[in-house]
């Protein structure tokens, strides 16, 4: 690590301005939550392998930022040429680099690897002293980066309307008629997962997560999809023909951004001509839309600031607005995962008995037999994962895993998002809680769930904690509200028997789940958070439920099923606004999952 540091500093040195500091976003060009191996320039730098967290290396120091989930991790896995910034604790980056650097200071950041939103934020942050937001030519972090892993070559697959639903005619029709709302003529679109849903097709560049690295034009008469054109089979061109989207090279999209910017971009696919295009003296009135938040900022700054409409994705609801095709899939999905997770619980139930002795779910007597004396036959946290990825993997439409298994004993459940490597992962333990939270990818819909459990006697405290967890994820789940109402405000719901304790969680208690696509999904989400505010929770939505408590050291509890948002028939309609409630579509017992709950 301290190799990297040093030659990081080098080039910040000799680069033309020299940088005073480097940020290190964790996010690709996509602005991506997970990311493939060779866009973890982050985890690469700092040795953190958190989902989230941004480093900032000066002169002098290193710094990462990261929010509570990973906290204890982060600790864990930092060295001591590392400073730890806890997110909602300590000062924020901009805030920070603001403070603490010297006037006139020059921040270098790859400008594909930070959005538009986050870098405006800190231009503005940086302006009171002078400071220099500068956008690196080529990223710094790929410059040391020995064996950096290659790109994926994976095809791109059309996926079929008997699972997605919507035609791609029907959603690009719905996306113009809001541009024209607008009055905008185009929209850069740059969310893996909206390209995805958008043009009906998967890939498997990004682990856990079927995309194909793309970004996407779509104007009032055009469409467009930029991506290596060598993941492009012959059924897929004629797929794209077919719906007049014209496929470009993954690296024209910025020389196109710049030709949409003077309204010179043209398809051969195209109802106008290029005379007509150019004659048309009303477009030049019109915007440009993007994303502030899902655009990075390399395509933001070809586009004439003053003619950029930045405001949310018109994807974004619509593709959490799920249709009756994909919510009968992700109910049907949701019925062969827990068929999978009941199979797994009943062997591991099984396997903590013979080889450890444990009395098991079901049982009040205390264990009776001495912990195993074979090192042959043992259990790891990552073995009795591998089982139910093998048990998942034998349903029908399996394509993988939606996110790395977080099998975890004892103190290492208190690391929340956990995950176990061969070489340190821990034994099971009968007499420690074992939380698991895991999830799939079938060709119908994506799954989620966590489950903790305890296969001997828990003490008095972890079944207290266990029943506020409970407690909370029954009051949320059992929830009706008035349309309109947003996740920010029924989080509460989950929490309050966590505090009546004086104890609470740092993560939200729900997010969206796709329909085979990201396992977390907006626009909304069940939050303290103050942008959970900005979306209410409509009918079709899906959401999931998932307090937890967690002792650092000691254990960790967290239970999780999907939900979905339906309409509620109540006795009456205060304010003729309608109810919503929720309907669950995760098939596990919750009750007998820490024995014995009284």
């Amino acid at each position: 690590m301290s190799e990297i540091l040093s030659s990081l500093r080098s080039l910040m040195a000799t680069h033309s301005p020299p940088l005073d500091a480097l940020v290190v976003p964790s996010e690709d060009y996509h602005q991506s939550e997970y990311v493939s191996g060779r866009d973890k320039r982050r985890e690469f730098v700092s040795g953190f392998t958190g989902s989230a967290g941004l480093a900032l290396i000066t002169k002098n120091e290193a710094r990462l930022w990261t929010d509570g989930r990973y906290f204890l991790q982060a600790t864990q896995q930092l060295s001591n040429e590392w400073t730890l910034m806890r997110m909602g604790e300590d000062p924020l980056v901009e805030v920070w680099m603001s403070d603490n650097l010297s006037e006139e200071a020059n921040i270098g950041v790859d400008p594909w690897c930070v959005s538009v939103d986050t870098a405006n934020r800190w231009s503005k942050s940086f302006a009171k002293k002078n400071q220099n937001l500068v956008p690196t030519t080529t990223d710094l972090v790929d410059e040391v980066w020995q064996n950096r892993p290659p790109s994926q070559m994976s095809p791109v697959v059309v996926h079929p309307l008997e699972f997605s639903g919507r035609s791609v005619s029907d959603k690009l029709e719905e996306l113009r008629s809001k541009l024209k709302q607008e009055s905008a003529r185009g929209y850069v679109i740059a969310a893996l997962d909206e390209v995805a849903w958008l043009y009906n097709i998967r890939g498997t560049d990004v682990a856990y997560c079927p995309v194909a690295h793309a970004f996407a034009i779509v104007t009032t008469d055009s469409a467009f999809l930029y991506l290596d054109k060598k993941k492009v089979s012959t059924e897929a061109s004629d797929y794209f023909k077919g719906l007049g989207v014209e496929v470009r090279e993954y690296t024209d999209v910025i020389s196109d951004v710049a030709l949409l910017a003077s309204d010179r971009l043209f398809s051969s696919f195209s109802s106008k001509s290029t005379k007509d295009m150019e004659i048309d003296s009303d477009r030049s009135d019109e915007w440009l839309w993007v994303d502030p938040g899902k655009c990075c900022y390399a395509l933001y700054s070809k586009l004439d600031a003053d003619k950029v409409l930045l405001q949310p994705s018109p994807l974004s609801l619509p593709k959490a607005l799920k249709n009756p095709v994909e919510l009968e899939g992700l109910k049907k999905a949701h019925v062969r995962d827990g068929a999978a997770v009941v199979q797994y619980l009943v062997w591991l139930d099984q396997q903590m008995q013979e080889l450890y002795g444990a009395s098991g779910y079901f049982m009040e007597a205390e264990s009776n037999k001495k912990k195993r004396t074979s090192e042959t036959a043992k259990l790891t946290e990552l073995t009795v994962s591998d089982k139910l990825e093998s048990l998942r993997a034998a349903k029908e439409h399996f394509r993988g895993l939606s996110f790395p298994t977080i099998s975890s004993v004892g103190s290492n459940a208190a690391i929340i998002h956990y995950s176990p490597e061969p070489e340190t992962c821990a034994e099971m333990d009968p007499d420690k809680i074992y939380l698991c939270d895991s999830g799939a990818q079938y060709l119908d819909g994506t799954t989620d769930i966590t489950r903790t459990v305890h296969f001997g006697k828990p003490s008095p405290h972890e079944k207290d904690c266990y029943t506020a967890v409970l407690k909370g994820h029954v009051a949320l789940g059992n929830a009706r509200f008035p349309k309109g109402t947003s996740g920010y405000t029924l989080d509460i719901l989950a929490r309050a028997p966590l505090w009546k304790y004086g104890l609470d969680y740092r993560h939200g208690t729900g997010h969206g789940v796709g329909s085979y696509l990201f396992v977390h999904e907006g626009p909304h989400q069940v939050s303290f958070r103050l942008h959970a505010m900005n979306v209410p929770l409509q009918a079709s939505m899906t959401v999931t439920d998932e307090p937890g408590y967690y002792e650092d050291g000691n254990f960790g509890i967290r239970l999780e099923n999907v939900l979905v948002v339906n309409d509620a028939e109540t006795e009456f309609n205060f304010g003729d606004k309608g109810y919503l409630q929720f309907e669950h579509i995760t098939w596990v017992l919750l009750i007998c999952s820490l024995h014995p709950i009284k």
